[in-house]
């Protein structure tokens, strides 16, 4: 199954509810004011979209995600791929590590991470 579209204003409130969730939509609508600024109708507009796309689910007023936020980063970094570097994973990281300086403990995380894959983990 394909991960729904998450838009950026979207995503502001997915990271909220994440890193709250399960949470009663009141509260959410109070911590969407607090943190992005929203009126209580704003936010519920945003729960009925992402509800009627599959991305939240809203049931007796407890909203929980029904998609995870390393799948909305996944799916996010493969449109970015084939929509930018027409799906070479190569010519983003190349593009990326031109103008983005990697410590030598992230360009070992990296490594650690294309041995796994190689394995198969």
């Amino acid at each position: 199954m394909d991960t729904p579209k998450i838009f950026e204003s979207e995503y502001r409130f997915c990271l909220i509810l994440w890193e709250h969730e399960p949470v009663k939509s009141k509260e959410l609508v109070k911590l969407c004011e607090e943190q992005l600024g929203w009126k209580s109708t704003t936010t519920y507009t945003v729960i009925k979209r992402l509800s009627e796309r599959g991305v939240v689910k809203n049931e007796n007023t407890i909203v929980t995600s029904l998609v995870s936020k390393e799948e909305a980063q996944a799916a996010e970094i493969d449109e970015l791929v084939d929509r930018t570097f027409e799906g070479s994973l190569p010519a983003f990281i190349a593009a990326f590590t031109k103008h983005q300086k990697l410590s030598d403990k992230e360009l070992d995380e990296v490594q650690r991470m294309i041995d796994r894959y190689r394995k198969g983990e």
